[in-house]
């Protein structure tokens, strides 16, 4: 089979959601990290603050194309987009900037997860609602955003888990993680090792970026003789595992079994290609179910507080077609 469903969406997501066809394009660069999406403001559109969290993966510039998309100001948005760099210090001071602007609706993708109480303090006494996109935050602060919207990071680790634990359940596994004290990094080792903790050998952080991925599978290969299966927090690192794999005289996918999250066409034609064995999307594009959520919100409607976006599940049956014709 090629794939399979490992997510719904709410009852109350679908009354108030869009499922309209996915897309992803970019928008025009504005400076010093900033952008402008849609060629300027029109009367009355929604003035949103949004500040992504980078750019170390080829999921989460998709993420970044289908908001800049989607949030556009003929589509009824006057967008101010901010990338963060990987440094919560610039996301701080980007949410300050969205205040003092006095947008109507802030939206950001947290590098971490703690370390915002103030600023989140801050926005909630500006009286501007707060929606959080693919990250949480753990924070003292009451009620501090009005929605998130992402994937279920746990259960895509329990998801990979499981696919370990059927089809190689005597596995060494090294376990190859992203930004260490993300939502992504904590919840798919908190699903993973649910499910296959015991298979565990060893761990590093790759900070979900392919060249940090090859350099700790390096090292765990210097360090881990008998490992032999390697399970990466996102395709990046795995992609750059396959080149430490390669450059140390192994076959990834036969000698070194590669499980990975989130689907990226280069991820998905390393599965085709037979170097990597399993891999558990995390869907990029719902840049048109936030903008609904964002629709919502400015009009004082009542949202989820939560939405999952659906994900599947590939192995290496997936066939060229469905490769060729993915959006990201």
């Amino acid at each position: 089979m090629r794939h399979s469903k490992l997510g719904r969406l709410t009852i109350a997501a679908l009354a108030t959601l869009s499922l309209a066809t996915l897309t992803a394009c970019g928008g025009d660069d504005a400076g010093d990290g900033g952008t402008t999406a849609g060629g300027g403001d029109k009367a009355g559109n929604i003035k949103v603050g949004f500040s992504q969290l980078g750019a170390e993966s080829g999921w989460r510039t998709a993420n970044t194309e289908s908001v800049k998309a989607n949030l556009t100001a003929d589509k009824g948005f006057d967008l101010t987009f901010v990338d963060a760099q990987q440094k919560q210090e610039n996301q701080i001071k980007a949410l300050r900037d969205f205040i003092d602007q006095d947008v109507d609706v802030i939206a950001f993708s947290p590098v971490i997860e703690t370390g915002w109480d103030e600023v989140l303090q801050d926005i909630k006494d500006a009286g501007i609602p707060l929606v959080l996109v693919d990250r949480t935050v753990d924070t003292t602060v009451a009620d501090p955003y009005v929605t998130w919207i992402g994937a279920d990071f746990t259960q895509e680790g329990r998801t990979a888990g499981e696919w370990v634990k059927k089809n190689f359940p005597d596995a060494k596994i090294f376990e190859l993680q992203g930004t260490m004290g993300s939502g992504a990094q904590t919840n798919r080792q908190e699903g993973f090792r649910e499910v296959i903790g015991d298979n565990v050998i060893g761990e590093a952080s790759g900070n979900f970026t392919r060249a940090e991925g090859k350099a700790a599978v390096e090292g765990a290969l210097a360090a881990y003789k008998d490992l032999d299966l390697i399970f990466a927090h996102n395709d990046d690192m795995g992609l750059g595992a396959i080149e430490a794999l390669e450059a140390a005289g192994k076959k990834p996918g036969v000698d070194v079994k590669i499980v990975t999250v989130d689907g990226v066409r280069d991820g998905l034609q390393a599965l085709k290609d037979g170097k990597f064995n399993y891999v558990v999307e995390c869907n990029p594009a719902f840049g048109n179910q936030l903008a609904d959520l964002i629709r919502s919100v400015k009009a004082g409607e009542s949202v989820p507080k939560e939405t999952i976006v659906i994900d599947e599940a590939f192995d290496q049956t997936i066939t060229q077609e469905f490769i060729d014709a993915r959006t990201f």
